[in-house]
């Protein structure tokens, strides 16, 4: 790919702070419509709502920046992904232990009653594990 108008600039920000600035070749990420979604440069005006997932933004440089986006939005351009999440943590700040521990009270929880509260948290355990990548231990429900 040539320089230019093969990069994508991508903001991912939480209302704590901004998570990643950067450029890329391709983000990846999952919207409450179902589903997956891949962006490169050039793609259509998109505006949709997130649900919890492990985004990847595959940079410029060949490496990929792995994250935990917990809801919120995403809006695109042909130049540009902007990621506005209610709550998102890069893989190298995630806590897998911690992690594991909130998908196991997640999934008791399910087991005596299903309530959306604790399938939302089973959902934000998943996008924690993948984007850590720690995937063995990651279920989906």
């Amino acid at each position: 790919m040539a320089e230019g108008s093969s990069a994508l600039r991508v903001d991912v920000v939480s209302p704590e702070r901004i998570l990643f600035s950067g450029d890329a070749r391709q983000v990846i990420t999952r919207t409450l419509q179902g589903g997956e979604i891949a962006f490169l440069p050039g793609h259509a005006a998109f505006l949709g709502a997130l649900t919890e997932n492990h985004t990847r933004i595959y940079l410029t440089d060949g490496t990929i920046q792995d994250i935990a986006v917990h809801l919120g939005f995403v809006e695109v351009g042909p130049d540009h992904v902007s990621i506005l999440s209610d709550s998102a943590e890069l893989a190298q700040d995630i806590n897998v232990k911690r992690a594991q521990d909130a998908m196991a009270k997640a999934q008791e929880q399910l087991r005596t009653e299903v309530t959306a509260e604790a399938e939302s948290a089973l959902r934000r355990a998943n996008a924690r594990l993948a984007a850590s990548g720690n995937t063995s231990t990651a279920s989906s429900h």
